[in-house]
């Protein structure tokens, strides 16, 4: 969300961004910071949240996450009133009582329009009784300046312990989500092809803890490498100066942040054929699609990848130029740009 911020403030558009956490400055955008409160205390945050629209006098409201945020913007009922849906605000939360449900509908009915990056988000919408035509497939985008091919960091090797191995890299969280698990008990498959082949696993979570006691009862701790959280103007370097990119989730909305970097990269991917990835990968053809919770077609892919350099430059030189004519950011954010003035303009012609 803070690059679409950043991306209209950096294109001269005055941006306000109310938010319930404590943020630093952002640069050309004025924060305003609403107390949260406590659970039961919404009427407030509700007044607070319509406080600090009235004061901005926006030409347009945009929200992010349907049954938080964009709960709050619908309650002030400004027009025009975008939202945006991020996966678990429409996939889930519906799901666990009727009054969630009932929220989640109630903001999509207040939205003028919605945006979400993945068609079966999209499907799921529609089912809750949002037109079609409303909902707009927009991608979050890649800087593909930043996230772009380059030699590997001789640094970030030795950093990792890496140096001339064939290695291996997953930036997902590790949450019982995305599977980490099963990259885990991977690794003893493909060593027994590439004995000196190294994994990063970057990423903290709920079953940080429990994956380091696997790797390790599983005798790969020496070749896994547990590097934590990493920050996004580092990613870069990392991504560059591994071999082959994976992501095990089982769920996600559209194609993830981290997959679409490590495209922008030029990195193979291999991925679980889950939700919208087979939209940008190919199997075969720019990397490939395994079915989640199976650790043995996993380490059979990556052993192909790692044994075949070509490919693997093959598969990354496609994936590099899907991003950047599919999913670049700046490409991405123009669209919306129109998108917005296309709303404002509507809302003026009809005497709002």
């Amino acid at each position: 969300m803070l690059k679409w911020v950043r991306y209209f403030a950096d294109r001269g558009h005055d941006v306000h961004l109310v938010t319930f956490n404590a943020r630093d400055q952002i640069e050309r955008v004025q924060v305003h910071k609403v107390r949260y409160f406590s659970k039961v205390a919404y009427p407030l945050r509700i007044l607070g949240v319509r406080k600090a629209v009235k004061a901005t006098s926006p030409d347009l409201l945009h929200a992010h996450y349907v049954s938080h945020y964009g709960m709050y913007a619908a309650s002030t009922g400004f027009k025009p009133f975008v939202v945006t849906a991020w996966g678990s605000d429409v996939l889930v939360e519906p799901r666990k009582s009727m009054i969630k449900k009932y929220v989640v509908k109630y903001v999509l009915k207040k939205a003028d329009l919605i945006t979400c990056d993945a068609e079966h988000m999209k499907e799921r919408m529609s089912r809750l009784g949002v037109v079609r035509e409303k909902i707009h497939l927009i991608n979050f985008g890649v800087d593909t300046q930043k996230f772009s091919p380059k030699e590997k960091s001789e640094d970030i090797r030795a950093k990792l312990g890496i140096y001339d191995s064939p290695t291996v890299i997953s930036l997902r969280n590790l949450d019982p989500l995305y599977d980490v698990e099963s990259l885990i008990r991977s690794i003893p498959l493909v060593l027994k092809e590439i004995p000196k082949s190294k994994f990063v696993i970057a990423g903290k979570g709920s079953e940080e803890t429990m994956l380091k006691e696997l790797a390790m009862s599983l005798g790969v701790s020496g070749n896994t490498k547990f590097v934590g959280f990493i920050p996004n103007e580092e990613l870069p370097h990392y991504l560059t100066s591994v071999d082959v990119y994976v992501s095990t989730s089982l769920s996600d909305a559209g194609l993830s942040a981290s997959t679409a970097e490590a495209m922008a990269c030029g990195l193979p991917v291999v991925v679980t054929d889950a939700a919208d990835n087979r939209k940008w990968v190919e199997d075969g053809v720019n990397g490939f699609l395994v079915r989640i919770k199976d650790p043995k077609s996993l380490a059979e892919r990556i052993v192909y990848l790692l044994k075949n350099e070509n490919i693997r430059n093959r598969f990354g030189k496609i994936n590099r130029k899907i991003i950047q004519e599919r999913n670049d950011y700046y490409k991405v954010m123009e669209k919306m740009e129109s998108i917005y003035e296309e709303l404002v303009e509507g809302y003026k012609k009809r005497g709002y």
